[in-house]
């Protein structure tokens, strides 16, 4: 498996929108660059488990690489998104994705790195998908989603999902203070981690 410098990204076969609005656009990848796909098959099942979630929500796509996870959640009924990329040539493709859907004026692009975003992210957010590189320590992003939740970025009950490596799926315990477990699920070599925000009475 090939290293990602960036997240949500596609193989070089492309990526398509799988349902909504923009069902069945071609998604762009970055040129000559090692990027380790979320399958259709990932997302498609992501999206099918988070239900009506989805709609209405406001979106943050933390390692956004080809923005493919927030432009699927856009074109499912999303009120808007905010998609966070630090590499530029990765965040021209998420650009040219985002005119290519017809999606763009209800999204966001920002050119920074997704721990200084979730320091200040300016707004609170009801889903959260983060797709970081395979190498990131679960460590460092478990630090950003405690500075996302006391930045507050995360709305009450707001949920996370966040995806991982199955050979090195297993999240630090305890969880940051203000985040629960609610459920893990695993497709081939990928394992994805669902969490919730505390509403201030919740137990995990």
């Amino acid at each position: 498996m090939q290293e990602k410098s960036s997240g949500g990204g596609g193989a070089g076969g492309g990526v398509r929108v799988i349902a909504g609005v923009a069902k069945g656009r071609r998604l762009g990848v970055p040129r000559g660059r090692a990027v380790r796909p979320t399958s259709d098959r990932v997302r498609e099942a992501l999206f099918a488990s988070l239900g009506d979630v989805v709609e209405g929500a406001v979106v943050l796509d933390l390692f956004a690489g080809t923005g493919a996870l927030a432009i699927e959640a856009l074109s499912r009924g999303a009120r808007r998104a905010v998609l966070v990329e630090r590499d530029p040539k990765a965040a021209a493709v998420v650009a040219e994705n985002l005119e290519r859907t017809g999606l763009g004026a209800s999204a966001h692009l920002t050119r920074m790195d997704a721990a200084r975003f979730c320091v200040a992210p300016g707004e609170a957010f009801d889903l959260v998908l983060v797709d970081p590189p395979y190498t990131e320590p679960a460590t460092k992003i478990l630090e950003l989603l405690e500075d996302l939740r006391a930045a507050g970025g995360l709305a009450p009950g707001a949920i996370v999902v966040l995806e991982r490596d199955r050979r090195d799926a297993a999240l630090p315990w305890p969880l940051p203070a203000g985040l629960v477990s609610r459920r893990v699920a695993t497709y081939g070599d990928t394992v994805l981690h669902y969490l919730e925000a505390s509403t201030g009475d919740d137990t995990p």
